[in-house]
């Protein structure tokens, strides 16, 4: 199985408009962050785990082929904004899409012209789905369990394929869904930034402790805003040797 990190950005992307830090201003291609997505792939199977706005330019770098499935998080517009822009890929035939129920309902909400009953031509052929955590269920040969955290005070989903867990936008999760988690082996979690809290999002330090509670292997932290600081200082200076900063268009195979 190979991982893909499509983006590795908070909501506002890296560079962030307007500003003048020295990440924003890096010439260093590690520093450019698109919004937060992966690729889940083996010979037969290809899924994709969200699917921001930033979805077209990402796919862009990709071999264009069937998209088998796309999980979503949450229905928040980093996550689900690039909806609209898989269209190529229906000619491949239906996508189907699996989230849970509110991310569904906000879906059918943004896409009303998606699922009317006579859709005028060229919409993206969408197979909506629900889950629900704990449930697990399988896309070709890859097998997924959705289990839940919290973004504040939203319940969302995290996914597990395998020994490889990916979880973004989480600020807290109950101790019965960190047990199922034990035993990854590689995980990507989410770290927005050093210092300075957030209301619904964990920090650096948060997501090292957590890593360490599963047991994780090798942890690459993700959703990470301009405050992170430089990639290859933050790698090289800042975190222990099992857990460093993804960065766009890295590849990890199980």
């Amino acid at each position: 199985m190979k991982i893909t990190v499509l983006g590795s950005g908070t909501s506002c992307g890296v560079p962030v408009l307007g500003c003048q830090c020295k990440v924003c201003q890096s010439q260093d291609p590690h520093d450019h962050r698109l919004r937060c997505s992966i690729l889940v792939e083996t010979e037969s199977t290809r899924i994709l785990v969200d699917i921001g706005p930033d979805f077209r330019r990402q796919m862009m770098l990709q071999p264009f082929r069937r998209i088998d499935a796309i999980l979503i998080t949450h229905a928040h517009y980093d996550h689900m904004g690039g909806m609209d822009d898989i269209r190529p890929y229906c000619q491949f035939g239906d996508v189907n899409v699996y989230a849970d129920g509110l991310a569904r309902l906000n879906m059918l909400q943004m896409l009303p012209y998606c699922f009317e009953a006579n859709r005028y031509p060229g919409v993206p052929a969408i197979g909506l789905n629900e889950i629900k955590s704990g449930q697990k269920f399988t896309i070709g040969d890859i097998n997924i369990l959705p289990f839940e955290v919290m973004h504040g005070k939203l319940p969302i989903l995290g996914y597990r394929f395998g020994n490889f867990t990916y979880i973004t936008d989480m600020k807290t999760i109950a101790p019965e869904q960190a047990k199922l988690l034990k035993g990854t082996d590689v995980l990507i979690v989410n770290a927005l930034r050093f210092d300075r809290p957030h209301h619904s999002h964990q920090l650096v330090n948060d997501a090292i402790e957590f890593a360490h509670s599963i047991g994780a292997r090798q942890t690459w932290l993700t959703h990470l805003c301009h405050d992170i600081g430089l990639h290859q200082e933050v790698n090289a200076h800042h975190l222990p040797a099992d857990v460093k900063l993804a960065y766009d268009g890295q590849t990890i195979c199980l």
